[in-house]
């Protein structure tokens, strides 16, 4: 059977270029993958994808399979932090001089939401399972798009109106790939990452749910 496999970063470069197609055995799983493609011993921290989820190495492969072998994003920071969000340190944390773009996204409060005058707004987060969720994002992103680093900071407690409650940097070679990872990073933060969300309005309160 035929599988493409794509490379990215520093595996693409050793390789001299983002896809292959191999021809394996009926019956290969995701584990009998690395060695046809002849990069030496396998790194440590790859991530595998199969058809754009992640995947065990006991995954059996079908015909016409698209495996991406993901090499852990270099750099970059995600985090949560109860002060006032660096925007600048989060956008000095994607610096590389690869980039040719560096996408970014500042999640603010704002002073109406639903009709009603919002206070403040209070965030609860799951610490250590909400970085590791980030850290994962970013690794997927990294299987989809030709990227040189990426930081997440997510504020938690009181947030007050006009202040930044999330920022996202992106940086890549091209714009294109800064601009779309920067957008996926916060659509999937807002539904995989364990925060919540409070609106403290003038009359009372109400949990949002998870997200931004």
């Amino acid at each position: 059977m035929r599988i493409r496999v794509r490379l990215f970063a520093g595996l693409r470069e050793q390789a001299g270029c983002g896809e292959r197609e191999l021809e394996l055995p009926r019956g290969s799983r995701l584990a009998d993958v690395w060695a046809p493609l002849g990069l030496g011993d396998e790194p440590e921290g790859l991530l595998y994808a199969v058809n754009k989820d992640y995947a065990t190495s006991e995954r059996l492969l079908a015909d016409g399979d698209e495996v991406a072998v993901i090499p852990p994003v270099s750099g970059g920071e995600y985090g949560l932090t109860a002060d006032p969000i660096d925007v600048g340190a989060v956008i000095a944390a994607v610096a590389d001089e690869r980039a040719g773009a560096i996408a970014t996204f500042l999640g603010t409060t704002r002073v109406e939401s639903r009709g009603r005058a919002v206070n403040h707004l209070d965030y609860e987060a799951y610490e250590g399972m909400a970085e590791k969720v980030m850290a994962e994002i970013a690794d997927g992103l990294a299987a989809r798009y030709d990227l040189c680093k990426i930081a997440i900071t997510h504020r938690i407690g009181r947030v007050g109106i006009g202040e930044t409650s999330v920022a996202i940097a992106v940086s890549a070679p091209h714009r294109d790939h800064a601009l779309a990872a920067c957008k996926e990073a916060i659509d999937t933060l807002k539904v995989d990452v364990p925060l919540w969300k409070k609106e403290v309005y003038e009359g009372g309160e109400e949990w949002i749910g998870r997200g931004s």
